[in-house]
């Protein structure tokens, strides 16, 4: 068994301030959220422009008809999260996935009910989380239900539920509200008896002004009545034929105010709150330690991420520290900040292209191919995996200050190390950059980790050159560490691939044997160029390589031995 997992261990429940096992065992989800699957936000797919889901389906309509459009959206369903995707998350060590649900694969509308009162209940949405269930028991993990997206939307930040502003609002529609209950209803009936389904998350992020209109996204609340009551109201439904599982319960303001929320109204709840660009300190979280002692309640982070390692691991940790279960969002979009990256690749950038209004509108056989393309490239096979995601959120928590090799460096002649391939491993432990973390929800701070946004989620700065990665906007004392092997004891020239942008110097150090190398890096011309480092010692086994910014002003690509 992965010692950074836990093996579902029956029905978890709620135990004064812990959730526990059926062994009554203190239980720490260690979660991912499988975003973008079941319900697709703009901005996980370069589509900011449409933002939500039924707005990016009107476009690809508009392109390929909607017979296609249908077809399209299948064809996502049956790739973007599979088996496989479930198989890696276990093997990384995460034991809980979460899934964020949109009512629209498991019922109709409202206003699309043939029967006013009546709800329709679609095959689509229960045999995929069938599907899920089944992959995670294979694994042992546990399975959270979240309605991500419910009838009508529960906020105004529109994308988050797919929420069409120009018809009534989950508050806004008794109706809505119905058939949400409903909806948690025939959910629990199906999954009354299923241990490995760990509990129900009932509303994901509400975010609305009951007392103000003006205070949009409901931060200010100061009584949330509507939403105490619909949360009661669930829960008092899924009890009349599920006693056993847990009930997870958001505030409003993005899962995070609890104002007028409490007392808990029953005994087997969890409270959950979301963190996003805050800073990983106990201040950041008390609120909510107090309330748990308060109510006696289990708290869990129920949604984070979209940071740097940096953040990921001080995150973690935090709550690890003060037992508290964490679940990431998300494990796949485009871009560098998850376990694994949905390619970006030209037939899909021409499509974005024309949705920009920057290219000519292709046709509708050219469209329905990039969109295939597209779907089908949302696959775990085709993604690109992220280890040092993977490495932040595990290895490094449970061994901060050790480090190790990116890849597997053998010193010989010809040997050449990417730059980009410094080892995995904390800030400060195997690399240091002034910038590691972003932090941009936080008034008067704006930093931010990797400003090439490719390749890796460090602090480090990477872009590409002709396709190949490249360290830029290095700045003094910052510095990269590379674990190479020595079959025997001896001396290498080292020569580094180097834009020399204005007169520098460049430091070689290795810990291994205390010997440093300063070299005074002319400019001449803004032209990649191996310059020769000189000779260095290394010793028989694995040695520690420094390369350290002592004076800015290159570029760097590689280090050869030669």
């Amino acid at each position: 068994m992965n010692a950074q997992r836990a093996h579902a261990q029956g029905f978890l429940k709620a135990d004064g301030t812990r959730i526990v096992d059926e062994k009554g065992q203190n239980f720490l989800i260690k979660g991912m959220g499988l975003g973008g699957w079941m319900l697709q936000e703009g901005y996980m797919f370069k589509l900011n422009k449409f933002g939500r889901e039924y707005k990016i389906k009107e476009a690809i309509n508009q392109l390929v008809g909607p017979d296609r459009t249908k077809e399209f959206y299948q064809l996502w369903l049956n790739n973007h999260t599979t088996k496989k995707d479930i198989d890696s998350l276990a093997s990384w060590g995460f034991n809980t996935v979460r899934l964020p649900m949109h009512y629209r694969l498991y019922t109709l509308s409202v206003d699309e009910e043939p029967v006013k009162e009546k709800n329709t209940w679609l095959k689509e949405g229960f045999k995929l989380t069938d599907s899920l269930l089944s992959w995670c028991k294979a694994k042992h993990m546990y399975l959270i239900l979240d309605l991500h997206a419910t009838p009508g939307g529960q906020g105004n930040d529109l994308n988050i539920s797919d929420r069409n502003p120009d018809k009534p609002s989950l508050w806004e529609s008794e109706a809505n509200q119905q058939k949400a209950v409903a909806l948690w209803v025939k959910l629990a009936k199906r999954y009354k008896n299923e241990p490995n389904i760990a509990g129900y998350d009932i509303i994901n992020e509400p975010n609305w002004g009951f007392l103000d209109s003006a205070d949009f996204r409901g931060i200010k609340e100061t009584k949330n009545e509507p939403l105490r009551n619909f949360m009661m109201i669930v829960t008092k439904a899924i009890r009349k034929v599920d006693r056993k599982h847990i009930i997870i319960i958001e505030g409003n303001g993005f899962g995070n105010n609890y104002r007028g929320i409490f007392p808990k109204w029953d005994d087997n709840m969890v409270m959950s709150f979301h963190k996003y660009g805050n800073f990983n300190n106990q201040g950041a979280i008390q609120y909510f330690l107090d309330e748990r002692e308060k109510e006696q309640i289990p708290i869990w982070l129920g949604e984070s991420g979209e940071n740097s390692n940096t953040w990921f691991k001080e995150a973690i940790q935090l709550s690890e520290k003060n037992n508290i279960g964490w679940t990431w969002w998300q494990l796949k979009k485009i871009g560098i900040n998850n376990p694994l990256e949905i390619k970006l690749t030209p037939s899909y950038q021409q499509l974005l292209d024309y949705w920009d209004g920057k290219a000519a509108k292709p046709q509708p056989d050219e469209a329905w191919d990039m969109l295939q393309s597209f779907a089908l490239n949302t696959n775990i096979d085709s993604n690109i995996f992220h280890k040092d995601v993977i490495d932040a959120m595990f290895r490094q928590v449970k061994h901060p200050l050790q480090s190790r090799s990116f890849q597997q460096i053998n010193i010989q002649k010809g040997t050449i190390i990417p730059a980009v391939n410094y080892d995995l491993g904390a800030q400060r432990i195997a690399y240091y950059d002034t910038d590691s973390a972003s932090y941009q929800y936080t008034a008067g701070v704006h930093t931010v980790g990797n400003q090439g946004h490719i390749y890796r989620n460090d602090g480090v700065d990477i872009k590409k050159d002709r396709d190949e990665p490249y360290i830029f906007k290095m700045e003094d004392g910052e510095w990269l560490q590379y674990s190479v092997n020595a079959s025997k004891d001896m001396e290498v020239e080292v020569i580094a691939d180097l834009r020399i942008l204005k007169n520098s110097i460049l430091a070689l150090t290795s810990s291994t044997n205390q010997q440093e190398l300063a070299v005074n890096l002319n400019h001449e011309k803004d032209t990649w160029q191996w310059v020769s480092l000189g000779k260095f010692q290394f010793k028989k086994g694995e040695n520690k390589l420094r390369v350290k910014v002592e004076k800015a002003g290159f570029d760097f690509k590689a280090l050869k031995f030669d």
